[in-house]
């Protein structure tokens, strides 16, 4: 009996990636990393900025994403997200420039709880990646 399920992740630009061959993915969730493997229960959670480990037969990709939603059901998860990269194609000066710009933002006093939390956790994600 297969151990595979169905992983579909798309952006407002296209269908970023999709495999019906997925052995495991961890998500970043808000509640914490997540690990889906088949069979797995209903969800619907947040993403927070962070790595996705997907596992297939191919081997292990890597993706930045920034935010999201992801849904799992009937063996079939959907991400969608505003911003999602390869890790072997992610440059360095987007990396510089994304972490600069989160620590200008972390500056406002004004920022509430829930958005400082978030862009603390794009820089440290950022700074592992670099």
């Amino acid at each position: 009996m297969s151990e595979d399920f169905k992983v579909d992740i798309v952006n407002p630009d296209r269908s970023f990636f999709s495999n019906d061959k997925v052995k495991e993915i961890v998500v970043p969730a808000v509640e914490g990393d997540m690990g889906i493997l088949k069979d797995h229960i209903p969800i619907i959670s947040f993403l927070k900025p962070g790595i996705i480990f997907l596992s297939t037969n191919e081997g292990l990709q890597k993706f930045y994403v920034e935010d999201g939603i992801i849904e799992f059901r009937d063996n079939t998860l959907s991400i969608l997200t505003s911003t999602i990269i390869d890790l072997k194609n992610i440059d360095k000066s987007f990396i510089d420039n994304n972490i600069k710009d989160a620590e200008k933002q972390l500056e406002n006093s004004d920022l509430n709880d829930q958005t400082r939390f978030l862009m603390s956790q794009k820089i440290n994600v950022l700074r592992t990646i670099n």
